[in-house]
């Protein structure tokens, strides 16, 4: 194995924790794998991995050496799909992790899936924080903060909870004026299948928490389900305002208490540092950016 060869070994190594993995990744046996490790290390006079028979994690000097070895093949990569890229036409299969209580209205997906047919999306909505490298994962959309060397970051924007019900409930039972009034009303509560917890609805005043005494009327895992119910006139929900942005619109659902739901969310994508960024998953990254958070 050549020298450009060794450093895509160790680096599959280090990011899978183990040369058998690595060695599956790369289509070559673990053995070769280690092998290619140990003459790396021969030549750079540095272990790079404490070995043991049931793992294999990186020395201080293997970790440095992994920083370098991917801003190196990072460029290696750059310029082998530079010479392609302007003619290449983005397809194969998408992986992609979204979280499903910051749901991206599916015809935002619909639409990037019409302007690029040859992509084959694979869609994976869940509450948990998933293993971006380990489960093979090409891009993830994530709220909130998050640090990983290991991926690149871009920031599409920032949403905020919206509490919503439909016009027919508010003429029935009225609008509540503050949190304390949704004491008195149907609510429906999100779950984090997860977890188990229930969603807490993030109502502040003048930058103190508001913590009114909510009776779930209906607990689901399912934002959908959640959004289909009180467009029926079942309840208020309390929702992420970019999944819910056409009903609003359309007056299907009306926002309340609007001047309570102070804090806002982060919305990211994130792929794998070590990865070039090929001609699908820059079309994602850029079509994200354009579409996820425009009305």
């Amino acid at each position: 194995m050549d020298s450009l060869g060794a450093l895509f070994a160790f680096v599959h190594a280090a990011e899978a924790d183990g040369f058998t993995e690595a060695g599956r990744k790369l289509g070559i046996s673990a053995s070769a794998v280690s092998k290619a490790v140990a003459r790396l290390e021969d030549r750079l006079g540095a272990r790079l991995f404490h070995r043991s028979t049931r793992s294999v994690t990186l020395t201080p000097e293997g970790a440095m050496f992994l920083e370098r070895c991917r801003r190196i093949l990072c460029e290696y990569e750059a310029a082998e799909l530079e010479l392609s890229r302007s003619r290449a036409t983005p397809q194969g299969k998408l992986r992609v992790s979204l979280p499903s209580m910051s749901m991206i209205p599916m015809a935002k997906l619909a639409a990037f899936k019409r302007r690029h047919p040859e992509i084959e999306l694979d869609l994976d909505a869940t509450d948990r924080l998933v293993d971006v490298i380990g489960e093979g994962f090409d891009v993830v959309l994530r709220t909130g903060e998050h640090a990983d060397s290991r991926l690149m970051t871009r920031t599409l924007g920032y949403f905020r909870q919206a509490l919503v019900g439909s016009p027919d409930y508010f003429r029935q039972m009225g609008k509540p004026e503050t949190p304390e009034d949704l004491a008195r009303h149907a609510c429906l509560v999100y779950r984090f299948a997860n977890t188990g917890k229930l969603h807490q609805w993030p109502l502040s005043r003048s930058g103190e928490p508001a913590l009114p005494e909510i009776q779930p009327s209906v607990v689901t895992n399912s934002l959908e389900a959640q959004i289909g119910l009180a467009e029926s006139g079942l309840g208020i929900a309390c929702v992420p305002d970019l999944s819910v942005a056409e009903h609003l619109q359309r007056g299907s659902l009306i926002r309340i208490l609007e001047s309570y739901v102070e804090a806002q969310t982060k919305l990211s994508v994130m792929w794998p540092a070590s990865r070039y960024a090929s001609p699908k998953l820059r079309a994602f990254v850029d079509f994200a950016a354009e579409e996820f958070l425009a009305a």
